[in-house]
């Protein structure tokens, strides 16, 4: 018996209404049969009733504003919009699904695939059609808007256009305006509000980057959040010249370059606050790649205290920020914090009696007090020359972005020894290997000695939400892992690791569905001392170079993983991908 004779058997229906409902369901509804109940005037909370006990499936009111961002990431808008089933809360860990038509076998296939996927277990709920349409609603935030531009674009007159014409007509235009007229046509502008809704949701999801990539049939643009990209909105064909136009002329790069790559930036008030963009086109296959980075200079430099530095590691960079001289190098991958790190160092020192410079590409946050150099490699003013002329300038301390050449890092060395504390970044894969990296670059071991203070490597490792946060006992495997990991280490050292029975995992909650938010940066440091220059100028090569360390207590990036997942910091996971 259908859910229709089952409405007639209890007499709310009549026998004759039947194929007529059908009828007119087909017709109108895609054979949604509940479409034409209600304009019939049923009471959908009555029928979401009726519907419950007739397939023995609890049903559930949805607070759309329980429906986060985050909730949503489960289950991708184009499944829910077309199996009719949406993610509603998370309850114990378990995904609650809301569904409309528990009969589509369909959808319940491919409800059981995308659980199995996340590696979640979920349980489904009937909701009604209007609370389902509440749902897409919010999936729709930045596709609705973006949705809402294109279809104000005249494709016919798009097709034709080129990036040198968007160009002209935003010039003619703006050129045109009066006074106060500026600001509300350029919003009006289809292709220049699309640009402006990525990148305001971009900054209101706490992006760190944005990736535009043309993939031949579709246009994808990808958030960075917490290290982890997401597809965040697709964009058609049709609009993707008109967007990179939009985007180089914010950024003053050349519309008729798109063979080379090139880099810009521009700075847009958002949400109150002014954030900076890093821009970078990459040729490609389909056409150019656009990324930018997002750099939030209303956050302000955290303190030394809180970038997630153990008890040793803060004094170890504290005693070599009280050094007159010398050198501090940074080392890690891009976008692992160490620019982050830099800032908190220089934050630190006292810059009313010392004359603090640094060359900086680019200059992401201001420090007061510090003479922050931009650097512009196109004119011929990069790290090297840069570091020449800052030398004229007296100063005391000299902050170097980064460290890609051998004639700048001769000038860094040099400016350790000649009495300048200096602070830089360098490329290697973990702390031990700056030694033997300078050395590559045509460094002799005799200069490196006396000047290096601190070698610090880094990496970014998600934290556990406080409601996510998972103990797990340390069995016999984990146990084996960490008895491994620690085993080169001293019992000296070993003893005092604030390592208990268990370590920590991020599980999915209703406040935090992902189970992590915002990053921490994980280290690895070692100073220079007697030893240490002993085995530089004796023999520098990164195994000699990590056992002198190992013997002072250095701990590895992936050790003060674990450490912080034992504090509940960092989930285990995190430990694995170290």
């Amino acid at each position: 018996m259908s859910f229709l004779e089952e409405l007639a058997s209890k007499g709310v229906l009549r026998e004759n209404q039947l194929q007529e409902i059908t009828r007119r369901a087909a017709q109108k509804y895609n054979g949604d049969t509940d479409e034409v109940l209600v304009e019939m005037g049923f009471d959908e909370q009555e029928l979401l009733k009726a519907k419950s006990q007739y397939f023995n499936i609890p049903a559930k009111s949805v607070d759309q504003k329980a429906v986060s961002f985050d909730l949503l990431k489960y289950i991708p808008e184009d499944s829910a919009t077309h199996y009719q089933f949406a993610p509603i809360g998370l309850a114990s860990n378990v995904l609650e699904v809301g569904v409309t038509n528990p009969e589509n076998i369909q959808a319940m296939d491919a409800l059981q695939f995308i659980a199995g996927k996340l590696g979640i277990p979920y349980k489904i709920f009937l909701i009604s059609k209007s609370d389902f349409k509440k749902i897409m609603a919010s999936y729709k935030g930045i596709t609705g808007e973006v949705e809402q531009a294109i279809s104000e674009i005249n494709v016919d007159d798009l097709a034709n256009v080129s990036t040198d014409d968007v160009s002209t007509e935003a010039t003619k235009v703006q050129g045109n305006l009066k006074p106060g007229e500026e600001e509300k046509i350029v919003e009006d502008a289809p292709i220049i509000k699309i640009v402006a809704v990525i990148l305001r949701h971009a900054v209101e999801g706490s992006a760190s980057d944005i990736h535009i990539e043309n993939t031949g049939d579709k246009i994808k643009v990808r958030f960075r959040v917490d290290g982890v990209l997401h597809t965040s909105l697709v964009l058609p064909q049709n609009v993707y010249a008109g967007v990179v136009a939009r985007i180089k002329i914010l950024s003053k790069l050349r519309l008729d370059e798109k063979r080379k790559p090139q880099d810009g930036g521009f700075s847009a008030r958002i949400e109150g606050r002014k954030i900076d963009f890093r821009v970078s086109t990459l040729p490609a296959y389909y056409g150019e790649k656009v990324v930018m980075r997002i750099l939030d200079s209303t956050r302000g430099v955290k303190p030394l205290a809180e970038l997630g530095l153990s008890k040793r590691n803060l004094e170890l960079i504290q005693s070599a920020l009280k050094k007159p001289y010398g050198l501090v190098l940074i080392t890690g991958p891009t976008g692992s914090g160490k620019t982050t790190t830099l800032y908190s160092m220089l934050n630190e020192l006292d810059r009313e009696k010392a004359n603090v410079v640094s060359l900086e590409d680019p200059v992401e946050y201001h420090i007061p007090d510090v003479n922050q150099s931009q650097m512009m490699p196109e004119i011929g003013y990069d790290f090297s020359t840069g570091l020449r002329s800052v030398l004229r300038q007296d100063p005391d301390i000299i902050m170097v972005g980064e460290i890609r050449d051998k004639e700048t890092a001769q000038l860094a060395i040099q400016a350790a020894l000649t009495g300048h504390l200096v602070l830089s970044t360098l490329h290697t894969n973990n702390a031990v290997g700056v030694i033997p990296r300078l050395v590559d670059m045509g460094i002799d071991p005799y200069l490196i000695a006396p000047t290096l203070i601190l070698a610090v490597a880094q990496r970014l490792s998600r934290v556990i939400c406080p409601s996510s946060k998972h103990a797990v006992p340390i069995d016999d495997s984990l146990h084996q892992m960490i008895e491994k990991e620690f085993t080169d280490l001293s019992e000296e050292f070993r003893k005092d690791l604030p390592i208990g029975n268990e370590l920590s995992e991020a599980l999915p909650s209703p406040e935090c569905p992902s189970g992590t938010r915002g990053r921490i940066a994980v280290f690895e440091m070692f100073e220079v001392d007697k030893e240490m220059e002993a085995t530089i100028l004796k023999n520098p090569t990164e195994p000699e170079i990590y056992k002198a360390a190992r013997a002072k207590g250095m701990l590895t990036m992936r050790e003060d993983a674990i450490i912080k997942s034992a504090e509940g910091v960092v989930p285990l996971t995190e430990v694995y991908n170290l």
